[in-house]
């Protein structure tokens, strides 16, 4: 079959290990399903692979791609959950210590096919397109768990996304203004700021810039170049909930006198469940809201998503469909 995959890591030049051509079919074993991919939507995570991130040179030959939706072995149109838990596992997947993501461990979905748990699909429903819902179960999904279970946060509440543009925050302002909450977003680029009122904020500044008003919690994903304002942002007794640290994980000031002071909330998440999966699919359902999607590109010409990822030249979503 046809796929996109790493048989090397390159940290200078990622791309130099990206390979698109064939790989054998998959089988699934008991328990596990195949789903025939419409469309796979392009993570970070996937070009930390072809640096050797998070995968193990043991594990190549490795299919990329952790989102997909497609039809399953009775024609269903479905979304993939990316996250495969143990088997002994029960409770919040995210939180098994054995947990892997699709791509890690297993083979992933760029690809004509990807096998699955039997668990790891969700229905897609009707009013949502394949390229749409191939944008959910990483970033969007990510982006629902830190805003409505980490971050707990109800309507009228007040937020602040940090770094206006990447896939987990342009969900972030796309799903918080459709939860009825007040949505402030920073930028370096003027004209990522201008697409962020676009699709949803509020009000928008210069990354940095002092604020009108204290929020009740900060999405936070970018690390060192935005921490310090974050943690400044936040009103006593907020929190801020942090899913990556794309600027780099390393502090020059952790802010720690700040934080004991006004008693302020740093919350770690990661991915979401397959329930909040299901539930996310359901509010955008209802509510009408959709997934940003930058550009759909033929999985054929997979290189050119991942060098526009790799240039930062993106506002939302790579889409690859087959």
């Amino acid at each position: 079959m046809f796929a996109v995959y790493a048989d090397k890591f390159s940290s200078d030049d990622p791309l130099s290990a990206l390979v698109v051509g064939e790989r054998p079919d998959p089988v699934a074993p008991d328990g596990w399903t195949t789903v025939t991919v419409k469309a796979a939507s392009l993570n970070h995570h996937d070009l930390w692979s072809l640096r050797g991130v998070g995968l193990r040179e043991e594990a190549l030959p490795m299919i990329l791609g952790c989102d997909a939706a497609g039809y399953d072995e009775d024609g269903n149109e479905v979304v993939v959950h990316a996250v495969v838990s143990d088997p002994s596992w029960s409770g919040d997947e995210t939180l098994d210590p054995k947990r892997s993501l699709l791509s890690e461990r297993h083979q992933g979905t760029f690809a004509d096919k990807v096998v699955v748990p039997r668990g790891n699909v969700v229905p897609k429903p009707a009013s949502m397109s394949f390229a749409e819902a191939a944008c959910l179960p990483t970033a969007w999904l990510t982006a629902y768990r830190m805003l409505f279970t980490q971050g707990d946060l109800k309507a009228g509440d007040t937020v602040l996304v940090q770094g206006a543009g990447g896939g987990v925050a342009t969900a972030l302002i796309i799903l918080a203004r459709a939860g009825g909450l007040k949505v402030l977003a920073t930028s370096r680029d003027e004209g990522k700021r201008a697409r962020a009122l676009e699709i949803g904020a509020h009000e928008v500044f210069e990354s940095g810039a002092r604020l009108p008003v204290k929020v009740d919690a900060v999405m936070e994903t970018v690390g060192r170049a935005t921490w310090s304002h974050s943690i400044r942002a936040l009103r006593p007794g907020g929190k801020i909930v942090i899913s990556g640290t794309t600027s780099g994980p390393q502090l020059d000031d952790a802010e720690l006198t700040r934080i004991f002071f006004l008693q302020l909330s740093v919350i770690g998440s990661t991915m979401g469940t397959r329930g909040e999966l299901a539930s996310l699919v359901s509010l955008l359902d209802a509510s009408g809201a959709r997934p940003l999607v930058d550009r759909t590109l033929p999985m054929d010409q997979a290189r050119d998503g991942f060098a526009a990822m790799a240039e930062g030249d993106v506002f939302g979503k790579i889409v690859f469909t087959r």
